[in-house]
């Protein structure tokens, strides 16, 4: 019996790989002081892991911004649009590398950013490939070798990890009409080939190949791909032990197909789909091993001993001790890093840490399983300590609360409904409101500044006053709304100058919530999140925004949007709760939320933003799971959004979202206005909307905040003349993609008078065409 990780976080315990990434970009430090803090990270991580008794402990599974865009370098697959970047010769390949992922503004150069979007249900987020017709691959990046190497000079030797060609095809887009890009594999194979004959010449045991698509749907075309490509490489390959690494749902029908492949292990998540387990068994040829996946590696539960055995010894039975693998259900980068450096009680008590495990805690926790699945007595005192910890959290009176849940349970149909239509809604705001064609608006945040930061921190720690520490976020604010009125925003925001994290901030008042110091996983690039922990009942203390948005009202006489967070997107944003149902807690959220909105319409905002970018994000991986998510996820916003008057605006943003399945369900959610991310696609999200004839207001992002690169005004009134060939002027805002706390002023500053101007573009075309 072996023990195996699939992948461990790469940020650094300390968010090492951030700073140092973020000092790089920033040209305060040398490419040779970040290539050292990867090697840094890397050993530790590797170390770590070896130490703790891991066997296959994974390489190639680092990356400075993304394991998907590590992979289009090494194939080669570097649209055109950056190859004067590789030309120039004081360009680094991983200065290519970031130009891929972030957009590229110098040189004379002025290159969009490749697209963004989630990696599955996760929030993550990975660079999405660009296919052409007949599209050629080569080998670019030796990344993958060069870290095998790195391991063995350390004395580790490494399984390295690599996304399968299937899937890496899958996750891409084709950039042209006329061909599907799974056609490509023939001619992607012949790299993974030549990188597989180089580690075979380093005597490499064993290949871990992710292939999360067999767990969603495929078609006929998708199942030959995956027959050709492995039987190919058992062909080229027959010594070389894969790993076949499946996660995230269970194989359903394709179960047949995933154990017929010719590989020398199977990976399945037993943490999502632990019914799946009996199918495989049934189905494993004997010449298969077949690693089981017992240990969350999406959320911080501490794994329940008795649970998992009860899986690996009904594994056991069937495969044996020589077949059997015990891994997390998947790569362990959606966790936090190690939960000793939680420290300060003040922020999560020790009952709360008890039921908690992170990255590290979990490669021990895979270890012992082995340990008490081989009847060691040296785990038993363990599976005691684990016994006790869990039965405590099952107990625990902090969990429930008869109020919350009398509450759910007496939500009526009417709680889930506007009074009027929408029709009717639009033209009473129409009336009230007074907004200009074109209406401008940005997404909610502005830059948050280091100083703006330290306010926080000194605030926390005590440096700080209440009263001094709001003196200085008013000030902030109030600057933010004069720059606004001088730019001329029609709709403004307050800036959020006082929250932290879209998330976070709502959890820290709700009750219900938990949070971690350290507990930072990697969202997108040197972006980190600090999820809150959702252990129990959720219910609102009191107001959580409303003295700021009334501040920010009363500073100007223009609209000042509400800005909150939608239930979804807390629920998907956050380690929930997994003793009740996720539905359940969502409802919770919604409740607690509805509240917020009721209050900031009664303290006079008309204009109410509740941000949903985790809807799509948060789909079940198979169609046919789809409604139930989307039946309790869209009556969730609604009953958020239903407490007010008609003539009372309700916003909604979501951001890096395929909308085409789902857009009758966006619809039913009947905001009055939505924004969503369209820039870097060039507009496509949009045609989704087109061809719905969607019927409420949308405001399709026209620039990418997430690329430093700042967009010209004709940038934007091409995509706005885009966008009003197939959506109605009188329906269309303008906006940012997203927020804008993580740019810098000076770019948002003209990024916004840009955005501004190219909507007055606008207004005199349509007043011109109309005169005409």
């Amino acid at each position: 019996m072996l023990t195996n990780n699939l992948g461990y976080p790469r940020i650094g315990s300390k968010r090492e790989l951030k700073k140092a990434c973020e000092q790089y970009w920033s040209g305060n430090s040398s490419i040779q002081s970040l290539v050292q803090t990867g090697r840094d990270i890397r050993k530790q991580n590797w170390e770590l892991q070896k130490e703790a008794g891991i066997d296959l402990i994974p390489s190639n599974d680092f990356s400075f911004y993304d394991q998907v865009l590590d992979l289009s370098l090494t194939v080669g697959a570097i649209p055109k649009r950056y190859h004067e970047v590789i030309l120039n010769k004081g360009n680094s390949e991983l200065d290519l590398y970031f130009a891929m992922a972030r957009g590229y503004q110098k040189d004379g150069l002025d290159i969009t950013a490749m697209e963004m979007t989630k990696w599955f249900d996760t929030n993550y987020h990975y660079i999405v490939p660009e296919f052409f017709k007949d599209q050629q691959f080569k080998l670019f990046s030796t990344k993958l070798l060069d870290e095998y190497h790195e391991g063995l000079r350390l004395g580790i030797k490494t399984k390295p990890v690599i996304i399968g060609p299937v899937s890496y095809l899958l996750l891409g887009k084709e950039k042209e009409a006329g061909f599907d890009r799974i056609d490509l594999v023939k001619n992607l194979l012949p790299v993974y080939i030549e990188l597989l004959k180089k580690l075979e010449e380093q005597h490499v045991e064993w290949v871990q190949f992710d292939e999360p698509f067999l767990s969603l749907d495929l078609t006929d075309k998708d199942k030959a791909a995956y027959k050709y490509v492995y039987t190919e490489l058992k062909k080229q390959f027959p010594k070389l032990k894969i790993l076949l690494a499946t996660y995230f749902a269970a194989l359903q029908d394709n179960a047949v197909l995933a154990t017929s492949l010719p590989v020398h292990a199977l990976h399945i998540d037993l943490v999502r789909s632990p019914e799946q387990l009996k199918t495989v068994l049934e189905l494993i040829p004997a010449n298969m091993t077949l690693s089981v996946g017992v240990v969350d590696g999406r959320n911080i539960w501490k794994n329940d001993f008795q649970k998992s055995l009860v899986l690996i010894k009904e594994a056991l039975e069937k495969v044996g001790d020589d077949r059997l693998i015990i891994s997390p259900s998947c790569s362990l980068i959606h966790s936090p890093c190690d939960l000793n450096l939680e420290t300060n009680e003040d922020t999560l008590t020790p009952e709360i840490k008890d039921w908690m495990a992170f990255a590290k805690q979990k490669v021990y926790e895979v270890v012992v399983l082995k340990q008490l699945a081989n009847d060691e007595e040296i785990a038993d005192a363990k599976l005691r300590a684990n016994f006790d910890s869990n039965e405590n959290r099952r107990s625990s009176k902090l969990i429930h609360n008869p109020v919350v849940k009398q509450r759910v349970a007496c939500i009526s149909s009417r709680d889930d409904q506007r009074a009027s239509e929408f029709s009717v809604r639009q033209k009473l705001q129409g009336e009230s409101l007074k907004l200009p064609l074109f209406p401008t608006t940005t997404i909610g945040s502005f830059p948050q500044t280091a100083e703006v930061r330290s306010w926080r921190a000194k605030y926390k720690k005590g440096d700080l006053s209440l009263a001094e520490y709001d003196a200085l976020i008013e000030r902030e604010t109030a600057e933010t709304i004069r720059f606004q009125e001088d730019t001329g925003i029609d709709v403004l925001v307050h800036g959020e100058f006082e929250r932290n994290d879209m998330v976070e901030y709502f959890g820290e008042q709700l009750a219900g919530f938990a949070f971690t110091k350290n507990g930072w996983v990697q969202s997108y690039g040197s972006r980190c999140v600090k999820p809150p922990v959702i252990y129990g009942d959720v219910y609102r203390p009191a107001p959580m925004t409303v003295r700021w948005s009334a501040y920010a009202q009363s500073l100007t006489d223009r609209w000042v949007k509400g800005m909150l967070t939608g239930p979804v997107t807390i629920l998907q944003w956050s380690f929930v709760r997994n003793d009740q149902p996720r539905s359940a807690t969502c409802t919770q959220i919604a409740l607690a939320i509805r509240d917020e909105v009721v209050d900031l319409e009664n303290a006079g905002i008309k204009i109410i933003q509740i941000d949903e970018p985790a809807i799509r994000e948060g789909l079940p991986l198979r169609k046919a799971d789809w409604q139930n998510y989307l039946a309790w996820a869209v009556r969730a916003f609604r009953i958020s959004a239903s407490g007010v008057k008609d003539d009372t605006q309700i916003h909604t943003h979501m951001c890096y979202s395929e909308f085409n399945d789902i857009i009758q369900n966006i619809a039913d959610m009947d905001a009055d206005v939505i924004t969503i991310e369209c820039s870097r696609s060039q507009m496509e999200l949009l045609d989704a909307f087109a061809d719905f004839k969607y019927p409420n207001e949308i405001g399709p992002g026209v620039y990418d905040i997430h690329s430093p690169r700042v967009p010209a005004k004709e940038e934007m009134v091409f995509l706005l003349e885009k966008a009003k060939k197939v959506i109605p002027a009188s329906q269309l805002w303008v906006n940012p993609d997203c927020g804008l706390k993580t740019r810098h002023w000076d770019e948002t500053k003209k990024a916004l008078t840009e955005m501004v101007a190219a909507a007055k573009v606008l207004r005199e075309s349509v007043e011109e065409a109309v005169t005409l």
